[in-house]
């Protein structure tokens, strides 16, 4: 069944009329930065404002297409969403929750992913996604950070609810559901007639997310009804995605990288959102797939795009129109890789779990190799010297003037009002990360500003040092961190994983890329130090935690321990 859909409000048009703005300026660069302008908008209401009024126009166009391990396609139209949404929306305000109400979203990319976020928008509760990989005591953790009501999880996660309160709600997806737990499946008895108890304000908080962690216990960043849901206009101009596209995004759901692509920016285009959930990722088996569904823009974390140049790219047939990628820098090496496989050039992008796609390099746009791109339009960025705080036109933290609008900047930090000031310091948002900006514009990314070290008075970035490491065949994975040095105070040490099933000779597989980065990098930026590991730490979200090698370094350092290390000065 379709659905009729809801009628236009003033915020609507007014999101429309900055979504057309910049589709019209797609490849525009300095016209979409000049005239871009943030809607002003005191009520919104994503799912009902804006998803149910696509809905109205185009109800048969697919919504979500979820290709399972299978490889056996689903789709889901924009009216038959709106209709379910419409009936858990009324589920759950028959079971008591409402505006205010946390709720934790543990689900996996299956369709009831889509109907709840949509269903807990239009009852003005506050959604919380959470990853399926979350230990019993980190779900615990997150129920009480998060002052949950209710927990929405797949009934296969049962043993992850242990420490859940009794007060608190548990919804089960899925068949199995454990004692006291409540069907979801309940909905589909609702009515599919909703109505909303009364306009949403734009300022009342619609989501609330766990930052990553790569340094610290996870933060909770909370986004209002506009900042994530029209914020990510900026994502969708980044991304290059348009009305009747197939958008491809790999990200799993619970961290902040899912709702922008597989969720805010595809449905403010009018696309498609398409996911293959793959059980073991197969470079040769995406590729067939995104053949298949003829797949037009994608999006992928260097993760992924590491793991494609591995394969032959030549078993894509029809790549997309527009590629690009999220989630940490991209090596330059990987972006030759592809452009000479496939033509299209991937195109980096830079943001937070606290704020939209902030800065990017934009469709038609001259993609300077290893740079991020230009800000986009609606993100007045500049670069602050940590140590002085004056705006550097060369080198300095990323940071946002606050002193114009940001529509896709969060809230503030959840319950933490002295970390929110701190973020917004001297009149700034600060990032935490280091950039440099080229006379162009183009910024670069330099690292975290905890992770940029020195040695022998030279400032290190470790991305500069693991990117040319990673143009080594025997490089799947590098994480360049500092080892205390009492010469140098540190000096640069790799800790490197080599490509799945490699036969490794350590001796002469150091030697090879100790010679290999040697005659890439100046002598004052040179690995001393080099490691082989079977994995490296990572956050849930897949984030290097360069913190742990960097304690574990001080730890082996306290230690007297040498095992394992391969000293370049032995390999000269």
């Amino acid at each position: 069944m379709s659905h009729p859909g809801r009628p236009a409000v003033p915020a609507t048009a007014a999101v429309r009329a900055a979504r057309d703005f910049l589709v019209d300026h797609g490849t525009d660069y300095d016209a979409a930065v000049a005239g871009f302008a943030w809607p002003e908008l005191e009520e919104f209401n994503f799912a009902l404002d804006w998803f149910d009024v696509v809905a109205g126009e185009h109800p048969d166009r697919a919504a979500v297409t979820i290709v399972g391990d299978d490889l056996v396609a689903r789709s889901w139209t924009y009216g038959e969403l709106a209709r379910r949404s419409d009936q858990v929306a009324n589920h759950l305000r028959s079971l008591g929750l409402g505006r205010g109400s946390n709720v934790i979203v543990m689900l996996n990319n299956r369709i009831e992913l889509w109907e709840a976020m949509l269903g807990l928008m239009k009852i003005g509760a506050v959604s919380i996604p959470t990853s399926t990989l979350l230990s019993a005591d980190d779900v615990a953790y997150r129920v009480e950070a998060g002052g949950a009501a209710a927990v929405i999880a797949l009934s296969s996660l049962a043993d992850r609810l242990t420490g859940v309160p009794v007060g608190v709600l548990r919804i089960a997806v899925g068949e199995d559901a454990a004692a006291g737990a409540l069907p979801f499946d309940a909905s589909l008895e609702a009515s599919d007639s909703f109505e909303p108890d009364g306009p949403t304000p734009a300022g009342d908080t619609s989501l609330l997310y766990f930052t990553s962690g790569t340094t610290s216990r996870p933060k909770l960043v909370a986004h209002t009804h506009v900042s994530y849901p029209v914020g990510h206009l900026s994502t969708m101009w980044w991304l290059g995605v348009k009305p009747g596209d197939v958008h491809l995004n790999i990200s799993s759901p619970g961290w902040g990288k899912h709702a922008w692509s597989n969720f805010y920016a595809p449905f403010l285009a009018q696309a498609t959102v398409f996911v293959y959930d793959y059980v073991r990722f197969d470079a040769s088996t995406l590729m067939r797939v995104m053949d298949e569904h003829g797949v037009s823009t994608f999006c992928a974390p260097p993760t992924v795009w590491r793991m494609l140049i591995q394969a032959d790219l030549a078993q894509l047939a029809h790549p997309p129109r527009e590629l690009v990628g999220a989630g940490e820098p991209l090596n330059p090496e990987v972006i030759v890789r592809v452009r000479d496989a496939w033509g299209p050039t991937i195109r980096d992008g830079y943001g937070q779990t606290e704020m939209t796609c902030a800065i990017g390099n934009s469709p038609g746009q001259l993609v300077k190799d290893g740079s991020m791109g230009r800000p986009l339009p609606g993100y007045p960025v500049v670069l602050v010297d940590p140590q002085t705080g004056a705006v550097s036109e060369t080198e300095g933290e990323i940071c946002l003037d606050l002193s114009q609008p940001i529509l896709g900047l969060m809230a503030g930090y959840e319950g933490d009002p002295a970390k929110t000031a701190d973020a917004r310091r001297d009149g700034f948002w600060h990032t935490g990360d280091i950039a440099a900006r080229d006379t162009d514009g183009y910024l670069t990314y330099v690292g975290r500003a905890d992770d940029v070290f020195k040695a022998s008075d030279y400032k290190i970035s470790p991305f500069e040092l693991e990117s040319v490491l990673l143009e080594h065949p025997l490089v799947a994975e590098a994480a360049v961190v500092p080892s205390p040095d009492p010469l140098r105070l540190a000096v640069p040490k790799a800790y490197v994983c080599a490509p799945a099933g490699a036969a490794l000779d350590e001796s002469e597989a150091a030697r090879s890329i100790f010679a290999h980065a040697n005659a890439r990098l100046s002598a004052h930026l040179r690995v001393r130090i080099l490691e082989f590991v079977d994995e490296l730490p990572k956050t849930i979200s897949g984030k290097i935690r360069r913190v742990e090698l960097r304690e574990r370094e001080h730890l082996r350092i306290a230690g007297g321990e040498a095992a394992g290390q391969h000293l370049e000065r032995d390999y000269r």
